[in-house]
Parts: C-alpha cells; structure tokens; sequence
C-alpha cells in the first residue's frame, strides 16, 4: 500500500459540504474543481497527514485540518467581496499508513514530497496559484520545489512561526523544509516572523545568522504591539521587488490554536489575518501555505475550520483587490 494518496474532487464533494439557502449564494456553489479550467486562477489542496509533525516529535491531528476548513470555506458567502468563481478545490492528499516510529516517518515523508510535486506540477505550469491546507510543516518543501523548478528560478519565502523550521537534514519531517530548500539550491532569501526566543535553539538562530536570512522575535511584540505590524509592512515592501514569492504561516503561532505544538502565547488570530493580508497584495506570490492546524474533536474543528477559512478568505481578497 502506498503511505499517501490523492484523491480527486468532484463537484458532489464540494456539494455535499454546502448548506443551500434561499436568497443567498456560498462560495461552495461557485467554485470548480477543474483546476485547469481558464477561469480558474487559484487551486486549493487539501493534505490530510501528520506524519511531518510526528516525524519532528510534534503531536498528531493535523490531518484533521482541511476538512474542517472546507466545512467552514465553501459556507462564507459570495457576494461582492469575494465570488469563489476563480477557486477551484482539486482534491486531496490522504495519508494511509499509521505513524510507526520516527525512523520510519521520516522515510515516508520523501514519499509525500514526490507526491505534493507530483501533483502540483501541472496547475502551477498552467500559471495556477496553489493554496495548500492541512498537515505539517514539512510539506512547504515540495511546495517551494516545484514553483521554484517550474519558474526556474529561486523562491523568496515568507513565514509566520513561532519556530525557524531550518533544523538540521537529519531525514524529512516538519522542522527541516526550508534548511533542505536552500540546500537543494530552491531558496533566494527566507524571512521569519514572529519567532519564539525560548524554542529556538542557538543552531537554528545561528543558521538564520550565517545565512543572512532575517528574522524577527514574537517576544519584542509583546511590549511592542505596534513593531509587529511595521515589521510585516516593511518587509512587504521588500517582497514587492521580487519575482517568486511564497507564504507560509504556521497556525502554531496563534495563541491557544489546537496545532501540532499547542502554545497559550502567540498572536491573535486577527494579527495573523493581517500578516495574509498584507502578504498576500504583495506582487508575484507564487503560493499560500497553512499548516499544522490540528483539531481533534468537534469544538476544535469550529475553531481550526473556521480561523482557516477567515485566512484563505483574506489572502484572496486581497490577490482580487490587486487584479
């Protein structure tokens, strides 16, 4: 049995998610799931695993994440902000195996990037803009691999975390995908937002020093509330000379989110729609990336579902606000 599958939608799918009411219009009855299709500008795929996580010793649930998402997406209403007609939701990534060891995940997260690549490849050949939703962190890396090989250049990468995920190559899991990106000759330049000083080892903020990748602590907000949102203007306005341009925030980093490494300190969730929002009018964004959102029973799908959907829904808002 293969560890990991992609399972196609069909518009039955999306259908059976959405609650029809008279006089209104959900973004669920407009969106297709033909990603090719010329209308179609911006792909969401789902990845239902929490084997990255695990692999990194974090805690499982994150595959619980897209389908509490699309519960809550396909339910916003279309209306003048945001239609849902350029969105097509192509299906799934579904893990099949149960985790095993660490050793073991590990293996099979190589597994899981050639199948993200695989499936991928083509929606973003086809100029597509992917959104990809649910598991690990680990999956950002067969992200950047494949806009950066298909655009054949380099990508500038942006994340909001509490941690700099640039562990050492020691086998894949969900805290190594940028330090193999720019191993591997994909990453321009990495800047991280928002990192916690007491969960960064001297490694990693050493990596971070001797590669020039610039970073900012979470733990300078807190008395400075105001710097967290020049900081994220600033370096927008430094993105917007760039050509390849991704974004990552891992829902760890908003305070009491059930996630793969649960924190009571962090950002608000409004201070993380923010950060999409202003990331996502930057010019050339490549793709939007939103791991590590680990539900676990019914009231915390509520919560992962709907904070995910306010997040999609900021990002394309703002890529419309700019076309």
């Amino acid at each position: 049995m293969s560890p990991f599958t992609f399972i196609p939608f069909h518009k039955e799918t999306i259908d059976s998610f959405v609650s029809i009411r008279d006089k209104e219009t959900k973004i669920g009855q407009n969106t297709e799931v033909n990603g090719l299709s010329n209308k179609v500008q911006y792909i969401i795929l789902g990845i239902e695993e929490d084997m990255g996580p695990q692999a990194n010793g974090g805690l499982p649930g994150s595959k619980n994440g897209f389908k509490a998402f699309l519960q809550r997406f396909l339910n916003m209403q279309a209306n003048r902000f945001l239609s849902g007609e350029n969105i097509a939701i192509i299906g799934k990534i579904q893990q099949e195996v149960d985790f095993i060891n660490i050793d073991n995940a590990r293996e099979q997260i190589v597994k899981l990037d050639e199948l993200v690549i695989k499936t991928l490849r083509p929606y973003v050949e086809a100029g597509k803009i992917p959104i990809v939703i649910g598991g690990g962190h680990n999956n950002a890396y067969p992200l950047i691999k494949t806009v950066s090989t298909v655009l054949h250049e380099k990508m500038e990468v942006v994340n909001l975390d509490p941690h700099a995920d640039c562990r050492a190559e020691e086998g894949r899991h969900s805290g190594n995908s940028f330090s193999y990106a720019k191993s591997n000759g994909l990453l321009k330049d990495y800047t991280v937002l928002g990192l916690h000083k007491a969960y960064n080892s001297e490694y990693l903020l050493s990596y971070l020093d001797s590669n020039e990748f610039q970073y900012t602590f979470f733990d300078d907000y807190i008395g400075n509330p105001e710097l967290y949102r020049k900081d994220i203007l600033e370096v927008a306005e430094e993105l917007n000379d760039s050509t390849a341009i991704g974004i990552e925030l891992d829902l760890d980093s908003i305070q009491y989110m059930p996630s793969s490494a649960f924190s009571p300190s962090g950002i608000s969730l409004e201070d993380a729609r923010f950060y999409v929002r202003i990331m996502g009018s930057v010019d050339n964004v490549r793709y939007l990336h939103l791991p590590e959102g680990a539900p676990k029973n019914s009231e915390e799908e509520k919560v992962i579902g709907k904070t995910l959907a306010y997040l999609v829904w900021e990002f394309l808002y703002a890529q419309t606000k700019i076309d």
